[in-house]
């Protein structure tokens, strides 16, 4: 089955009679899955559902841990459990920036469950990446560098300065992230852009790759750093934060996410590329 070229986004809806709407989370975590389509273009098994709950439903997306393709540097079966920690390190920031997300059982076993986000389509939402020529960006734009667009022909990347993106590149920069493409930013007619794909996240080796290096080296903002030593609290051992995380990723793991949010505390910078593995993600969308 293929999902439709365009499916509503119905947020948390009434099914027919019964109590107030559930939390997301607990609609997703309760809730009886129906898996309706597939989201063909993605490289792991990604399944659009509905799951509904006392009376409420809500679309989705099921990604079964029998669906993952393995990879050389994650041990194999571990993307679900690494979206749910990204979305749970997300939740501590405040920023809200991942969809709720969970891991439950389903129609092909265990896996991740994510809120459907309908990315608007309708020239209402932000633009966030573009190609321009020259050397350097317009206000309100950052550079990520220069991209080939033809045969002897480049253009420079850029992405918008955007609140929402800066918090996200620090988010990023927290969990490790591996595949910050451009498919991956959802931005919505109501104005926000949700942040999607988080299997390749916090290995212990640093794994950052991004098309969000527009404020490599620049000064985190005064609400990145408070965000961070909240993060640092949050992530000691026996707090809530740092005993949900030992279910989902190794101590090791952990033991590096702590180390990298020591280091934007110390350097007070967004990093920088290091050299040592592809600062941007192929494809980049």
């Amino acid at each position: 089955m293929s999902a439709p070229e365009r499916i509503p986004s119905r947020g948390v809806t009434p099914a027919g009679p019964g109590d107030g709407p559930p939390e997301p989370v607990e609609l997703l975590a309760r809730g009886e899955l129906t898996v309706r389509g597939q989201v063909r273009e993605a490289s792991n098994a990604v399944l659009f559902c509905t799951v509904e709950y006392r009376g409420h439903r809500a679309d989705c997306v099921y990604k079964p841990v029998a669906g993952e393709r393995p990879l050389w540097d994650f041990p194999h079966g571990t993307l679900a459990q690494r979206e749910v920690a990204a979305y749970e390190v997300s939740e501590a920031t405040g920023w809200g920036l991942i969809p709720p997300t969970v891991l439950r059982d389903g129609p092909y076993g265990p896996g991740m469950c994510q809120l459907w986000i309908e990315a608007s389509t309708d020239g209402d939402a932000p633009e966030l990446l573009a190609l321009v020529d020259g050397e350097s960006p317009e206000a309100g734009w950052k550079a990520v560098g220069l991209a080939e667009v033809g045969p002897g022909r480049t253009a420079l990347l850029v992405h918008a300065d955007d609140t929402t993106l800066r918090r996200l590149a620090v988010l990023d920069a927290v969990i490790n992230n591996g595949d910050r493409k451009g498919g991956h930013l959802l931005p919505t007619a109501d104005g926000r852009v949700w942040a999607i794909d988080h299997g390749v996240t916090f290995n212990a080796d640093d794994k950052l790759r991004t098309l969000l290096w527009g404020w490599a080296g620049e000064p985190l903002t005064e609400e990145a750093l408070a965000v961070l030593r909240r993060l640092s609290e949050e992530l000691a051992e026996g707090r809530p934060l740092a005993t949900r995380l030992a279910e989902l990723i190794t101590p090791a793991e952990t033991e590096a996410l702590r180390a990298r949010v020591e280091s934007l505390l110390a350097t007070g910078r967004h990093p920088e590329p290091g050299g040592e593995w592809p600062a941007i993600p192929w494809p980049p969308v």
